[in-house]
């Protein structure tokens, strides 16, 4: 294993640039807490004085007891023109009391003369005044040359000035930033191998994913000589984003055996990448590498029966080495080793020459046909599981119901209200203290869907408290064949959790109140077989 590559997150500064990504306070706090328990070596804040929730930021993370991170505070050169002294971006960066600083200057001779408007000589001087002065107040200045490829293709000899003046005021890092993000891997490769033969200050690199290249662009930096890398958690960033930290990081230690954050800690990055979606109100991203969802499910029957005898024949690595799980998924591509690792991963140890295997696979297989889809709906597929197994699962039985949405006019919401008649076992009525077992009642809602699931609840709460608890949290709902209009078949699915666990149904009709329904029952009979 090589040595340490230092890893700098950027997410609460250039990750929150993204589009539609805000962080609160508390939010930036738990992200800083959250990496400093992966190992992240330096976590860049914000830009002390940019805005109120920067610089409240830095004031509470003061406060903060980071065992194994840095904080860095992030700003620009010192102003045009202006004496270091005077310039109230730098008198914050000072006041935001961090012991590292990340300083951004210009390399591109474009940007000095038409974002900047000064001389070439001027911009250096911006450049060595404000690192040679911060290295007067913090233990580190890490110095980020923007646009620094885009410069050294249009101007190699200035491009270059700039890094040596970076190096002649002592930074402790100086970053290469592909900005607009346009580098591809062989440009990065061409560039660095000359930066390297004239600057003996240690390299980092900055890349932007405009291209798909982010990651591919940072792991080529750092196989020519990088000692440094910055990213986000999940790629966050401007436009298309930063280099995917989550990424970059395993691929460094499992790929090109580099270590960055110690071994063990490799285990929290997919913790990491969900909270921070989390954190934003936004799903995770199931096909993100290493850490999403999908990055160790299995469908075809094929892969399941080899990934049983040798994860290793369709995995490139252990989920459990980067906080994963493998996932089976059954579908109609399903064979019998879907069905027994599924099965397997539910608490069921079923034979594979079982008549229930067979009834199973051909009974997915069936109802896939018309439509159904079990890989978002584990708590559906246990119910079947259960119901071919014989298992008497006798909680309630509807007795009808209906729906009613009505609007009185054209200024006013329409309306909807459900009713429901079940009943169930009398000795679960007589459990609860309660004479009768049917009930026969109705429930109002925003739309049909609500209607019913509120009326359902009405009715079974009595009988089943243990419901009370049970919350609805996404619905989707998916027209199967379009082709064929209002008579199109609906396919439903929903999410619950009960606050601590989660699960997944689906129905489906060519009537979307019926689809709702099985949904709806399924999660329900879920919880009551559960039993908690």
């Amino acid at each position: 294993m090589m040595n340490n590559i230092t890893i700098l997150d950027t997410t609460l500064r250039d990750g929150s640039q993204g589009m539609g990504v805000s962080f609160s306070l508390e939010d930036k706090l738990r992200i800083t807490q959250m990496l400093d328990e992966l190992g992240i070596h330096y976590i860049e804040g914000g830009w002390p004085g940019s805005n109120p929730k920067d610089s409240a930021f830095f004031n509470e993370a003061k406060k903060m007891r980071l065992s194994q991170s840095k904080l860095t505070a992030f700003s620009s050169t010192r102003k045009p023109n202006t004496k270091i002294e005077q310039d109230t971006n730098i008198e914050q960066l000072i006041k935001a009391e961090t012991s590292v600083v990340t300083i951004f200057g210009k390399s591109w001779d474009f940007h000095v003369r038409e974002a900047l408007q000064v001389s070439y000589e001027e911009n250096l001087d911006m450049i060595y005044s404000t690192i040679s002065y911060l290295k007067r107040y913090v233990d580190e200045v890490i110095y980020d040359a923007e646009h620094f490829f885009d410069g050294f293709k249009a101007n190699p000899e200035y491009a270059m000035k700039t890094l040596k003046t970076a190096e002649e005021a002592h930074a402790d890092i100086i970053v290469l930033a592909d900005t607009n993000g346009g580098m591809m891997w062989y440009e990065i490769e061409e560039i660095i191998e000359q930066v390297t033969s004239a600057i003996n200050a240690p390299l980092g690199i900055h890349a932007h994913n405009d291209t798909g290249m982010a990651v591919a662009n940072s792991l080529t930096a750092v196989r020519k000589g990088a000692v440094h890398v910055q990213g986000t958690i999940n790629g966050l960033g401007e436009r298309c984003g930063n280099a995917d930290l989550c990424s970059v990081i395993p691929n460094l230690y499992f790929k090109m055996k580099i270590e960055t954050i110690p071994k063990m800690q490799i285990k929290r990055l997919s913790y990491a990448s969900r909270l921070v979606s989390e954190l934003l109100n936004r799903p995770p991203q199931p096909q993100l590498p290493y850490v999403g969802e999908n990055a160790f499910a299995h469908k075809g029957g094929i892969h399941v029966s080899a990934v049983s005898k040798n994860s290793s024949t369709y995995e490139h690595i252990s989920p459990e080495e980067v906080g994963n799980a493998r996932k089976i998924l059954v579908s109609e591509l399903a064979g019998q080793s879907n069905i027994l690792e599924k099965a397997k991963e539910l608490g069921f140890d079923i034979d594979k020459n079982s008549p229930v295997t067979r009834e199973l696979l051909q009974k997915i297989k069936e109802l896939e046909a018309n439509g159904y889809h079990f890989e978002g709906a584990d708590a559906s597929f246990e119910l079947l599981l259960m119901a071919i197994m014989q298992k008497k699962l006798n909680y309630f039985t509807l007795r009808g119901f209906r729906v009613l949405v009505w609007k009185n006019s054209e200024d006013e919401i329409a309306y909807a209200e459900a009713t429901i008649k079940a009943d169930v076992p009398e000795e679960v009525a007589y459990s609860q203290g309660l004479e009768y077992s049917c009930e026969h009642t109705s429930a109002d809602g925003n739309g049909p869907v609500e209607a019913l699931d509120n009326a359902l609840r009405k009715v079974l709460e009595k009988f089943y408290p243990s419901l009370r608890n049970v919350k609805l949290t996404d619905y989707k709902v998916r027209i199967l064949n379009e082709q064929a209009g209002t008579k199109a078949i609906t396919r439903v699915l929903i999410n619950f959790s009960d606050g601590i666990r989660k699960w997944g149904t689906v129905g489906v009709s060519d009537n979307i109140i019926e689809a709702s329904w099985i949904a709806l029952t399924d999660a329900f009979r879920y919880k009551l077989m559960k039993g908690d």
